[in-house]
């Protein structure tokens, strides 16, 4: 009988595959996690709705208490899903001098526009990679796509809590 057991730890989700899963059961569950951080909903409120409908001006409001604006957030997750991608595709990643901070800072109100639609772009493209993975490539793989949805799922969560902070939020979008 084929099985694959998660197991949901704090914030980390680890797969723990039985020697007899399919490749095609884990690659259903990492495209599956993908999907419900970028356009899916399901349990919690994914990225494109998370970011829809803001103006670049709401984009960049901040609460004043040091916290990242939602154009910030955006931004950083745009950049890490970027690097992941590259990695998977075997290409070579721009320079990074390793200063978190920086994947925050180059958002600017001018560019939020482009920023969703290549966050959108670079979540599509994470999943057909994925989809199209074989075996060996998603075992290789797999720990680190599920820390990908995780933190999607973190920051998204904290872009839900910056819009109802400014009052720029629609329950009915899924978080009360």
């Amino acid at each position: 009988m084929k099985k694959l057991l998660l197991l949901l730890t704090g914030l980390n989700l680890a797969l723990v595959i039985n020697h007899e899963a399919s490749a095609q059961s884990l690659k259903s569950v990492l495209v599956e996690q993908l999907k419900t951080t970028h356009n899916k909903k399901d349990w919690f409120v994914p990225i494109n709705i998370a970011l829809e409908g803001l103006t670049p001006e709401q984009a960049m409001w901040k609460d004043g208490s040091g916290n990242h604006s939602v154009g910030q957030l955006a931004y950083h997750l745009m950049f890490w899903n970027e690097r992941q991608l590259a990695t998977f595709k075997g290409e070579k990643n721009k320079d990074f001098s390793g200063n978190n901070e920086e994947t925050f800072n180059s958002f600017d109100k001018n560019s939020w526009t482009q920023t969703v639609a290549k966050l959108d772009k670079i979540m599509t493209d994470l999943e057909k990679i994925v989809e199209g993975a074989d075996e060996a490539k998603l075992k290789e793989w797999a720990p680190t796509i599920a820390n990908i949805s995780t933190h999607n799922a973190y920051h998204t969560g904290q872009i839900i809590f910056v819009r109802k902070l400014h009052g720029a939020w629609d329950p009915e979008k899924g978080v009360k």
